[in-house]
């Protein structure tokens, strides 16, 4: 430091003293800057210590793959005494279950933490347009501008020094990631002054410039061709714009109400226990139940079937669940081995993977099943179609045109489906159906149906609503389906009225249509009594001589004309205050809904033609409606599925080392729109949609757009068979459930319907992915891939053959 001419010598000393101490705060502040560029991200004990096998191929997907819909904001729900408001809007909506949305958020200063306290202490007054599981107003508290980190909502510049791939450090390139970190760090410091849009172009610029090359196995085997490897410096995880529908804490109830708001009979909030630090190792144990490899929990729960005292409605096939879900683990059959690949395993699998012999026994005359050597064999037929499916198929279109399979007529419920050759036949014809049968005296028959990668699900027509909206279902089709349907004033056939679109079609092939003796005849003149009643009008009744079986099709009405015009009141129409959309523990009613009236209502026009109605939003949704992620209901939606086109054939198709032609059966745990089945739909694959009930109600978008899925709790066993999945997708499902019930029941479940070698893809916050790969790892499964970011997650793993002694 320079001093004038003048200056007295001790004036000299202090300048030689302050240079000196200059040059070290100068070497100091470089020291710590350096330190806070290498080591700006912290991973989360629980994944830093997971490792991939040094000779694994690790591949990094390309970085635009895990971005959310890019450009996009969040619009923040106005927080000011809501409750005063919503039950004079217009949408009328209930509102879901109470959730904090500051929940699993990592606070970094104690002002922010003080807010939090605010925040949830005032979730009252914040809501959106829907009521809890009482009808009482209750909230997602939303959050402010200021309560996350920018990245969180608007986003930061992508930063590789972000990154945190766990495979081995590579000393030779040090210098050149810490020019190229140095390089973006001026890049965000000169973005200050950008506008969002700007910022938002610039993200997205970087992230196809930043994407780099996927490379898999050549051979593409089942051994190998899991295994993924790191090409190149490429970032994984999207900065925070990009990760807007990975963040929970961004996400709104929007205008659908939830299945437990609907249904209202949610149980009691279950506490949350803290975090288990025991070796988990030592608590896995088989499960010692009668059951054994085919235990299903919520339907072989003895104890709970032991004390019903009444079985006349197959009571005894409904759902009951154990108070506290099981976390023993279900045995492997022996001899169990990778199931056979699509569509080969239609018409035979391994008989160790399902075996059992009644049904053969029993069915096997008629063309359903045969047990041939090593393997169980499927002819194609069924007892109404012995010659085979697609014979039995065309015969439906030529007895009614209208029907038009794969175009007009795309979604079907297939009642009492037997080992479903009828719905697995329909692929042919682009038509997808959910076909349903009880765990009962035929052995198996959903479990055969699953192991052959047909959809199915065990659910019985008794006392309760099927798990389904109404007004969803293109065609539902019973052969010899063994249902009462003129029994108790049509009860059960008022269930396929609530479920059946309006205009849609009941496709009945029994034998009172063809046969004449005395009891054939009765139930035949009760069916059209009943079917008449309810103004299902008969446009179709033939013969088939191949078969030698009739076939009787009903049409549903458009509108309420009939019903107004009927000479008496029988079946009842139901109640104004009557949800037809609540369907979880809903006991059945004997009564119809009206049909809608406005045209722009769900239900009042027929969905465009399949393809189109995959794409296309659905005519109901309007942009008064507010979407799942804050913006109007049609942004919403396309916003979805262009995020999940990005994700699957960016990542998951090339990116995550999945064989993809060893998938068939896949489930969504969490769906919304139905993005990530609709992303998947040119492979050979099918995907289960399933809309937990304490979500926002967008089941009914799901099914218009031609899918299908279900509503659920995850506190409860699903209604699948042990080994059922190849593929299940969580997005942020365990942060959000974890506020009701325990993870590690959760997690038991996962580990009983995914098949050895299936796999398991979760997206979430840090603390959940740390937690789920602890537990995956007890439970021996092999950790693919465990990636974190701003307090985000990705995790892949796969389940092996790994059981308890």
């Amino acid at each position: 430091m320079p001093f004038g001419a003048s200056s007295r010598m001790d004036g000299r000393r202090a300048s030689s003293y302050c240079s000196t101490t200059t040059i070290v705060i100068f070497v100091a502040l470089g020291l710590i800057a350096v330190w806070m560029i290498t080591s700006s991200t912290v991973v989360p004990a629980a994944i830093s210590d997971t490792r991939l096998d040094t000779n694994e191929k690790v591949s990094v997907p390309d970085p635009t793959s895990f971005e959310s819909r890019s450009g996009d904001t969040i619009e923040e729900s106005n927080g000011d005494d809501k409750d005063n408001n919503v039950q004079n809007e217009s949408n009328s909506f209930t509102k879901k279950a109470s959730e904090t949305s500051l929940e699993n958020v990592e606070v970094e200063s104690s002002l922010k933490k003080s807010q939090d306290n605010k925040d949830e202490s005032e979730d009252g007054s914040k809501t959106g347009n829907f009521s809890d599981i009482n009808g009482e107003e209750t909230g997602e508290t939303n959050l402010e501008a200021g309560d996350l980190d920018q990245d969180t909502k608007t986003g930061d510049e992508v930063d590789p020094k972000d990154k945190k791939i766990e495979e081995k450090p590579k000393e030779d390139e040090n210098d050149e990631k810490a020019n190229e970190e140095k390089k973006l760090n001026e890049d965000e410091i000169s973005d200050d002054d950008k506008t969002q849009d700007e910022k938002h172009r610039t993200i997205e610029e970087k992230l196809e410039l930043e994407g780099g090359n996927v490379t898999q196995d050549s051979d593409g085997s089942k051994e190998g061709g899991d295994q993924f490897k790191a090409t190149g410096g490429n970032e994984v995880f999207p900065s925070g714009v990009q990760s807007e529908l990975l963040n929970e804490t961004n996400t709104q109830d929007g205008t659908w109400s939830t299945q437990a708001a609907e249904s209202k009979n949610e149980n009691e909030m279950q506490k949350v226990s803290s975090s288990k630090e025991e070796n988990l190792d030592s608590i896995w144990k088989l499960c010692q139940v009668t059951a054994g490899i085919d235990y299903i929990p919520c339907l072989d729960n003895e104890a709970a079937i032991k004390l019903l005292h009444l079985t006349g409605h197959y009571e005894h096939r409904e759902r009951h669940c154990p108070d506290e879900p099981p976390t023993c683990l279900v045995p492997l059959p022996n001899g169990y081995r990778p199931p056979i690949r699509w569509p080969l395993s239609r018409e035979k699998i391994w008989y160790n993977n399902v075996p059992h012999t009644e049904l053969a026994e029993v069915k096997g005359h008629q063309n359903w099943v045969k047990v041939s050597g090593e393997y169980t064999e499927f002819p194609g037929g069924g007892t109404q179609f012995i010659h085979g499916a697609l014979h039995y198929i065309d015969f439906i279109q030529e007895s009614l045109p209208d029907i038009a399979w794969g175009k007009h007529s795309r979604v079907v419920l297939d009642v009492g489906c037997g080992v479903a050759s009828f719905g697995g036949y329909l692929f042919e014809r682009d038509v997808l159906t959910m076909s349903f049968a009880p765990k009962d005296e035929h052995e198996a028959q959903v479990q055969f149906a699953l192991e052959r990668g047909i959809p199915a699900i065990s659910a019985v027509m008794g006392t309760k609503r099927l798990p389904f909206p109404s007004m969803v279902y293109d065609v539902i089709h019973c052969a010899r389906c063994r249902v009462p349907w003129h029994r108790e004033g049509g009860m059960l056939l008022l269930e396929l009225n609530r479920l059946l679109r309006p205009g849609g079609y009941f496709v009945w092939s029994a034998t009172p249509i063809y046969r004449t003796d005395p009891e054939n005849v009765e139930i035949w003149q009760a069916m059209t009594a009943i079917t008449k009643s309810m103004c299902w009008e008969m446009v179709s009744k033939t013969n088939d001589a191949l078969n030698q079986v009739g076939l009787a099709i009903y049409k549903k009405p458009s509108d309420n004309k009939c019903y107004e015009q009927r000479k008496e009141d029988n079946p009842p129409l139901c109640q104004s205050s009557d949800d037809s959309d609540a369907a979880w523990n809903i006991t059945l009613q004997a009564c119809m809904h009206r049909l809608p009236v406005d045209f722009t209502s769900r239900g009042k026009q027929w969905p465009e033609q399949w393809p189109l109605r995959l794409e296309k939003v659905p005519y109901w949704l309007n942009n008064s409606q507010l979407g799942v992620y804050g913006k109007p209901a049609p942004e919403d939606f396309v916003s979805d599925y262009e995020h999940w086109k990005r994700v699957v054939s960016k990542s998951y198709v090339s990116g995550m080392g999945i064989n993809w032609p060893t998938v068939r059966n896949v489930m969504d745990m969490r769906s919304v729109y139905g993005g990530f089945a609709a992303a998947l739909r040119d492979m050979k694959i099918w995907v289960m949609n399933v809309v937990s009930i304490d979500s926002p109600d967008t089941l009914p978008i799901i099914y218009e757009r031609g899918l299908f899925g279900m509503y659920h709790d995850w506190c409860e066993s699903f209604s699948t068979y042990p080994r059922s999945y190849d593929l299940l997708h969580a997005d942020h499902l365990f942060s959000n459930t974890k506020k009701r019930c325990q993870l590690l029941p959760i997690l038991v479940e996962v580990d009983r319907i995914v098949r050895p070698e299936g796999k398991l893809i979760v997206r979430d916050h840090v603390d959940i992915i740390g937690e789920v790969e602890n537990t995956l790892k007890s439970l021996h499964w092999e950790i693919r891939l465990a990636y974190s970011k701003d307090n985000e997650g990705l995790l892949c793993a796969q389940k092996t053959t790994w059981r308890p002694n």
